[in-house]
């Protein structure tokens, strides 16, 4: 699966008073593996910025005046989320400023260039309820390192959105795991020869050590934390015989 984290940064709050995008930034993953084949752009929003959207991004009305108006941008980020799925924290903002400026260049939204749009503010207030679910407390409650979030930035936000939403959905889909350096079509058929007896082939039991132990401990340590402490298998040693 290809999914796109996205984040944007902009002149105010209301795309329909004209508000404008100053930044836009995406991170590419496929498959829950991270490419390294971004995105990342800051644009001229063709209009001033108001002072408490600077207090918030650091994107200057200087800084932004020679740099791309989205149309400009418009056709090589349509190209790059297409078919992908999209995956935003509080979509609705990001998602209405993006039509705005498509809809100013008689573009289709972007529903319809995408594969689906996710929001993981939406999961995370499901998963946390009562909680605050800012990308900053999301990356507290599940030790993303944000320390270099300083200000707001659309590149660094979608990163950091990325390290979250994986261990906001942490789970294994086949019991084939990776190595480091593995290039294996594991969904490829394997056909087992019907006259071999495997009952003639005695396989070794290898206990794990100390150190391998510990590490499964961790794991589900930071799964466990990851759910709010709600796996199954911590419940169940929970409970008296």
């Amino acid at each position: 699966m290809r999914q796109i984290f996205l984040d944007t940064e902009t002149t105010g709050l209301s795309p329909e008073a004209g508000d404008r995008l100053v930044e836009l930034g995406c991170v590419e993953m496929v498959n829950r593996r991270l490419t390294g084949r971004n995105l990342h752009f800051y644009l001229n929003p063709e209009r001033p910025n108001s002072e408490e959207a600077v207090r918030v991004h650091g994107l200057t009305d200087a800084f932004l005046a020679d740099k791309p108006r989205f149309a400009a941008i418009a056709e090589e980020f349509i190209a790059y989320i297409q078919g992908a799925q999209i995956v935003i924290h509080n979509a609705a903002f990001d998602v209405g400023f993006l039509d705005a400026e498509l809809r100013r260049l008689e573009r289709p939204g972007i529903a319809q260039c995408v594969e689906g749009i996710v929001d993981t503010l939406a999961m995370a207030r499901e998963a946390y309820p009562g909680k605050a679910n800012s990308l900053d407390a999301l990356c507290r409650r599940l030790e993303v390192d944000n320390s270099r979030r300083s200000l707001h930035g659309a590149l660094l936000d979608a990163e950091l959105l990325a390290e979250v939403y994986i261990r906001m959905t942490r789970g294994q889909n086949a019991l084939v795991i990776d190595g480091p350096g593995d290039d294996v079509e594991h969904d490829e058929t394997v056909t087992i020869d019907p006259g071999i007896d495997l009952r003639a082939f005695v396989l070794p039991v290898l206990p794990a050590d100390d150190q391998e132990l510990a590490a499964h401990e961790a794991a589900l340590s930071d799964l466990d934390k990851a759910c709010g402490g709600k796996t199954i298998w911590r419940q169940t040693l929970a409970q008296p015989a």
